[in-house]
């Protein structure tokens, strides 16, 4: 909705006045899906404003701009062209960018006729970013979220949520399945991830992957994080596919499981009572993970 964290079309247009006067007379307009970290506007018909919601999301404006030109020219899809940084400015507290569009529907939205090619196209985009060059790449931590850190670091947070949630899920295989993941060390080099691989950041076309945004919690680390997917878009033939594809170790699944448990067991609490939909597609997430743990353990 324009106006969400006191955001709105206007600002933005002031913002560009000010600070990119070439562009001033170029229509804005929100985009028709958005996130939540950043709030998103058209610009003109070949741009995009881009602009964090809070002060959390503001260190992944700099990093995006300075690295995703450097990843660009490895990864098989297109990725968020920078076109320019913005200052604070007209009220606003913080930077923000400009981008270039990119065509395409999100994979939640966009029709994907063959999910298994999809999800080995999506395995072919983790290994790319994985190859790229981590030299003075940013170590995961704050920036990212913690993902890339080991899943550790949100136990006290997920047994929180297993004692909220005593009665809704199976807590106990849950915390099984959450041991599993804190108790699979990894050990492998740094290598760079997204952070955030959801339907939501994949943009398709004619039903093939065409381009990945929303690098905000990109870093160099474990790449554990990027086998979500799995269990939040696959299912039986299509997440078989993308295990094949990735080919990582058990241990690695181990972690991915409990990064998904972890994030699905939050929302999960946060939307029993407020979001039936939204519960229950965290509960299909839950249950989805479970099942994997007890086939592979």
């Amino acid at each position: 909705m324009d106006g969400r964290a006191g955001i709105d079309a206007a600002l933005v247009k002031r913002l560009i006045a000010a600070q990119f006067p070439q562009w001033a007379g170029l229509p804005v307009v929100p985009v028709e899906i958005d996130g939540w970290d950043n709030r998103t506007y058209r610009l003109g018909d070949d741009m995009t404003v881009r602009l964090p919601t809070a002060a959390g999301y503001v260190p992944a404006v700099a990093k995006e701009n300075e690295w995703l030109p450097r990843l660009a020219p490895s990864l098989p899809v297109a990725v968020p062209p920078i076109l320019g940084m913005g200052a604070p400015g007209e009220g606003y507290p913080f930077p923000w960018s400009v981008r270039g569009w990119l065509p395409g529907e999100t994979a939640g939205r966009g029709r994907v006729d063959d999910l298994a090619r999809f999800a080995v196209s999506v395995a072919e985009f983790v290994h790319a970013l994985q190859r790229c060059d981590t030299a003075g790449g940013p170590p995961a931590g704050e920036h990212s979220f913690y993902r890339g850190t080991p899943p550790a670091h949100y136990d006290e947070e997920t047994r929180r949520c297993l004692s909220a949630l005593r009665g809704h899920v199976d807590t106990g295989l849950a915390a099984s399945v959450w041991e599993a993941a804190v108790a699979a060390e990894w050990r492998g080099r740094p290598v760079w991830f997204h952070g955030d691989l959801a339907h939501g950041n994949l943009l398709v076309a004619d039903g093939r992957l065409t381009a990945v945004i929303d690098f905000g919690t990109s870093g160099v680390g474990d790449p554990a994080c990027d086998l979500v997917i799995s269990w939040t878009m696959f299912a039986g033939e299509s997440r078989r596919a993308f295990r094949r594809a990735i080919g990582a170790d058990d241990a690695t699944w181990a972690r991915a499981r409990g990064w998904a448990l972890w994030k699905a067991l939050l929302v999960l609490a946060g939307s029993l009572d407020t979001d039936p939909g939204q519960a229950a597609d965290n509960r299909h997430v839950i249950a989805e993970v479970l099942a994997d743990h007890r086939r592979h353990g």
